[in-house]
């Protein structure tokens, strides 16, 4: 289904089961992604102070964002900048 939609002109879709969107989509991962995809985030740290939210969880949460392929860190020494991997986030069944 991604490469459909790449050769549509959706470049850029990550699909995740309805079942996974479920267990990891909550509503602060889901405002992660949200100011993910309009701002630049120099560190965790910078993150977790924009979302006023602590480091700790704000880390947890990403950690859980990375092993399912929505989001990597470009490193820059000790920091680490999140980064949304796709510029979409499909939930199958797409109905």
């Amino acid at each position: 289904m991604a490469r459909a939609l790449t050769k549509g002109g959706m470049e850029g879709t990550h699909i995740i089961s309805l079942e996974t969107a479920r267990k990891i989509l909550t509503p602060k991962r889901h405002e992660i992604i949200a100011l993910l995809s309009h701002e630049e985030v120099a560190s965790v740290r910078a993150l977790a102070r924009m979302l006023n939210r602590d480091k700790g969880q704000v880390s947890r949460d990403l950690q859980v964002l990375a092993a399912h392929g929505i989001i990597q860190y470009d490193t820059d020494g000790r920091s680490k900048s999140p980064q949304l991997i796709q510029e979409h986030i499909l939930i199958e069944p797409v109905v």
